[in-house]
């Protein structure tokens, strides 16, 4: 059985189209395609066991429990499953009598998430049809089809044709082990396609970021997007105005902050949809070649520290993306006669209000960002006790390799990164060679002018003693 299992992972695709064979169309389905648990390679020894806590106490409780979406679809796919979603029969109320340590949130979709410690288990009640009967509290959509809120129950049918791609209409039932296949999401991960359920114009409209997901899905799980569900993708990308800067937030994090920002740039901006997220630094690409090959050099470094499993945190991330639009900005107001201190500082705060109207940035990243392009005008002043100065500050470490970006994208001229990369790592001797070189004094801390003594303030014969 584990060896099965292992030739499985080196080859899902093959070995998938073995055990289950060939498939109907979804259009000539009647249900769902039941996969019995000795003819697929799921098993719950891949799953958390707060997943198996929620899973069980739910079905012992007379509802119906099962783990759906991602974590199915990358087991299938011979990939750790990491985030575990269950849906369930019971509704939000139900839920929380069940589980003490959990808590009802949203409006547009009422879901329960139950903590264990650091892990959280989201659980959503089956979405049903929306119908004329249903008011504004329980479903509602704008006159662009965007859903406003839906919080309509049903079956598990009627769930499983709310989601969003085939791939992710994957159940695993708790009470037999057995997988439920409603539209034919099996054989997508056969042939690597994502494939949107439903006319994708619609879904599209319903929630545009679908567009979003659709892009991460297909460069996480290297899959194509079918050419009916990638078609509209370039008509609709204006309709990402509509969603609130803070959920585009959320989605930016998980696009850029996988393992894979590279490539995921590269397909938002073929779709038009990386205009629509940052419209500033889209404008700026087109003028100077510099910005995006800093912008790729970011995602790659971020993408590599993923990899090796090292800290990565956006404010750097987004000081990158939003570097070019603050320096376009910067060198306008230079040209006016502005300084370049407050130039710059002007330009980050306008760059950013900009910004903030398509994506909300928390102060806790966007004040660590603005501290690494003010640091960019602190590093080549090196006289004196500047450098020690500099070198101390806590962002000193992210404005430094911002520096090195910089300098690799062909923004400035090399050579100012390799006198700070030679500063940290020289002992004493060779950072007092160092700012001779620079033209500061002999020693670090030292003053490269002698400053005339301050004349000492005679005091006065009335003034106390």
């Amino acid at each position: 059985m584990f060896k099965g299992f292992t030739r499985f992972l080196q080859s899902p695709g093959a070995h998938l189209k073995t055990l289950f064979g060939p498939q109907e169309t979804s259009g000539g389905q009647t249900g769902p395609r039941v996969i019995p648990r000795d003819q697929h390679p799921v098993s719950r020894q891949q799953f958390s066991e707060p997943a198996l806590k929620v899973l069980y106490r739910l079905h012992n409780a007379g509802f119906e429990a099962y783990l759906v979406g991602g974590c199915i679809r990358d087991s299938l796919l011979g990939q750790r499953p990491k985030d575990f979603d269950v849906a369930t029969d019971a509704t939000p109320e139900q839920v929380r009598e069940l589980f003490r340590n959990s808590r009802i949130i949203g409006r547009r979709f009422r879901i329960v998430h139950v903590r264990f410690g650091r892990e959280v288990i989201e659980v959503t009640t089956f979405r049903g049809k929306h119908s004329d009967d249903h008011g504004d509290h329980i479903a509602q959509q704008s006159e662009h089809g965007l859903l406003l809120r839906d919080n309509v129950w049903g079956d598990i049918h009627e769930d499983a044709i709310r989601r969003d791609f085939t791939v992710n209409a994957l159940y695993y039932n708790i009470a037999d082990f057995s997988i439920h296949d409603f539209a034919d999401g099996v054989r997508d991960i056969e042939s690597r396609t994502l494939r949107l359920i439903g006319d994708p114009m619609t879904r599209y409209r319903e929630d545009p970021v679908r567009m979003l997901r659709a892009v991460r899905f297909a460069v996480k799980l290297d899959f194509h997007i079918s050419p009916e569900s990638e078609a509209p993708i370039a008509e609709l990308a204006p309709l990402l105005l509509q969603i609130p800067p803070a959920r585009l937030f959320d989605e930016i994090l998980k696009l850029f902050m996988a393992g894979h920002g590279v490539e995921t740039f590269r397909m938002l901006r073929h779709y038009g949809l990386f205009a629509m997220l940052f419209p500033e630094a889209e404008e700026a690409m087109a003028e100077q070649s510099w910005i995006e090959a800093l912008i790729e050099q970011a995602l790659a470094s971020t993408d590599l520290r993923i990899q090796e499993e090292r800290p990565v945190t956006p404010a750097f991330l987004f000081a990158a993306l939003l570097w070019g639009p603050v320096q376009r900005r910067q060198a306008e107001l230079e040209a006016e006669g502005m300084p370049s201190i407050p130039a710059l500082q002007l330009a980050s705060q306008q760059a950013l209000s900009r910004q903030l109207k398509h994506i909300s940035i928390p102060k806790r990243f966007s004040l660590p960002m603005r501290d690494i392009w003010d640091l960019q005008l602190r590093l080549p002043q090196r006289r004196g006790k500047r450098a020690l100065q500099t070198r101390e500050h806590p962002r000193f470490r992210a404005a430094y390799d911002f520096l090195l970006l910089r300098e690799a994208a062909g923004e400035i001229e090399p050579g100012l990164g390799d006198w700070w990369t030679a500063y940290q790592e020289g002992d004493e001797h060779e950072q007092r060679r160092l700012l001779e070189k620079a033209g500061g004094d002999a020693g670090p801390g030292g003053n490269s002018r002698r400053r005339r003594p301050r004349k000492r303030r005679r005091r006065s014969s009335s003034g106390p003693a």
